[in-house]
């Protein structure tokens, strides 16, 4: 996998909700634009981009921003009506700037640097794939009533997930969408459970609900799938076993099919609508919109991919879907006053800024509602990799740590799940800190049918198990320097927000 990406959120406390609506509210500038003639359109040709037009969600008004798209060389690949979202392509080197002058247009900009092609994650290293002769050693030690694989997923234990599967594993009612690089529902682990009318294709901004369309375009793009086993994987005597083993999974693959694995801004607006529209009760986002780390609302085309997927997130809230994210592999402050993006742009040439988190966005980790995800391992401890910050993270889960070792049979501290072809694997990051969250909402959901998004998020915190700051001064590779400052008290501080998941706690 060409990007291990790392994930960033702002707090979601009122005051920043408030500033964060307010920037992408209707512009005060929007409303006294004039309308584009055809006589201004720039006729010099240029590289041809994606782009966002958000507008307000009136037919009149679309149907009017369509006809100057048209007028300014653009081609709409799909309109949200619902949200006030066109997708766009253009090869017109001035659309953006054209388009923005527009009556009724309240923000509009590129969401990629380079070209189109033809049609990020946050796991930490490469995958370790288990060979047939070590999953045989491993089963060798499974107890009565487990699966084969389960000695060495010391993370459900963790979190009582085991002993809560055996008091309620889950809905068949309640679906998880694994909004990723694609799923295998061929997986023997994964195909009791798929939804597959709840899945689809969102590459390029358009679902694309063919049969299998979901799947990964190759092995290499497994990250999907090892979320989804995480999140799901069947309790049928094969593998491994999931958090919430009676739930369904769907996949809408949002990722690039190259080797690049990018999540662009069109895709991830397609994945949330679908999801909502397809009844879908989770989604789980391990990873970052592309191709902006942060996006600052000071740019015009920053500022536009923030307005659309957080229109697209928050449409799927309103209908009833909970939005859970990783928080990141840098072992950054969050709450910090500047950060290091040198990743930015990741589609063409980065180059290295300075950028305050509580103004630049990750998306969709900083949008208002979004469950934001911190990684532990085995000790209880944050993971070494993991960001964190106080009033940032809501709540911890089990993401693995190669520093911190379990007493399992292979002595591994990061997390096995399924991986494509039928094989199994270990990756640590909050990549899969947060399907442990999601899979713990969908029991949550379960019990509690009748329960908002903001509602599952207030379950979520007052069942996890806040372990405090630590006493000493933390040291996460045991190198002998201090590698984070944990802010907070005994309730909610900045390594773990309200706690450790506890999917014990939530289905008793």
């Amino acid at each position: 996998m060409a990007h291990l990406r790392s994930r960033h959120r702002l707090a979601l406390a009122v005051p920043v909700v408030l500033s964060l609506t307010a920037s992408l509210g209707f512009l005060p500038g929007a409303a006294s634009a004039t309308p584009l003639s055809t006589s201004a359109v720039t006729t010099a040709d240029g590289p041809n981009l994606s782009y966002v037009v958000n507008t307000t969600t009136d037919h009149r008004t679309i149907a009017s921003v369509k006809k100057a798209i048209a007028a300014a060389g653009g081609s709409v690949v799909i309109a949200y009506e619902q949200i006030g979202v066109i997708v766009v392509h253009s090869a017109n080197p001035d659309f953006g700037k054209q388009i923005r002058t527009v009556r009724g247009v309240q923000s509009a900009g590129a969401t990629r640097t380079s070209p189109l092609k033809a049609a990020g994650t946050t796991d930490e290293g490469s995958a370790q794939v288990l060979s047939a002769a070590e999953a045989a050693e491993v089963a060798k030690s499974a107890d009565a009533g487990q699966e084969p694989l389960e000695a060495d997923q010391w993370d459900l234990r963790a979190i009582g997930a085991d002993k809560a599967a055996a008091i309620n594993p889950g809905s068949k009612k309640v679906t998880v969408a694994v909004i990723d690089v694609g799923v295998d529902d061929t997986h023997p682990d994964i195909a009791p459970n798929f939804s597959a009318s709840q899945s689809a294709n969102c590459v390029g901004g358009k679902p694309d609900t063919t049969y299998g369309s979901w799947r990964p375009a190759d092995a290499d793009h497994y990250h999907g799938t090892h979320v989804a086993g995480e999140i799901a994987a069947a309790r049928n005597g094969v593998g491994v076993a999931g958090v919430a083993p009676g739930v369904k999974v769907s996949g809408i693959t949002v990722a690039e099919p190259d080797s690049t694995q990018l999540f662009f801004p069109e895709s991830v607006v397609c994945a949330f609508v679908f999801a909502a529209d397809h009844g879908v009760e989770i989604t789980n986002n391990s990873y970052y919109v592309d191709p902006w780390l942060y996006n600052c609302l000071d740019d015009p085309d920053q500022k536009a991919i923030v307005d659309a997927v957080n229109r697209a997130q928050l449409y799927a809230q309103k209908k009833g879907t909970l939005n859970v994210a990783a928080a990141g592999n840098s072992n950054d402050d969050l709450d910090s006053d500047a950060l290091t993006d040198a990743s930015s742009p990741d589609d063409s040439t980065a180059t290295t800024r300075t950028v305050d988190p509580h103004k630049c966005f990750d998306v969709p980790t900083q949008l208002p509602g979004v469950v934001t995800v911190s990684s532990t391992g085995v000790k209880g401890a944050k993971s070494y990799f993991s960001s964190y910050g106080d009033g940032v993270i809501d709540v911890a889960a089990p993401g693995g740590d190669r520093y911190q070792i379990p007493d399992t049979p292979s002595q591994n501290g990061r997390i096995l799940s399924t991986m494509p072809n039928n094989q199994y694997a270990y990756l640590q990051g909050t990549s899969m800190a947060t399907p442990h969250v999601a899979g713990v909402a969908a029991l949550l959901k379960s019990k509690y049918p009748w329960a908002t998004p903001a509602q599952l998020q207030l379950l979520l915190k007052v069942q996890a198990d806040n372990p405090g700051c630590p006493t000493a001064p933390y040291d996460g590779n045991g190198d002998g320097v201090v590698d984070a400052t944990c802010v907070g008290g005994k309730h909610v501080n900045g390594f773990y927000g309200a706690g450790i998941v506890n999917a014990l706690r939530a289905v008793k």
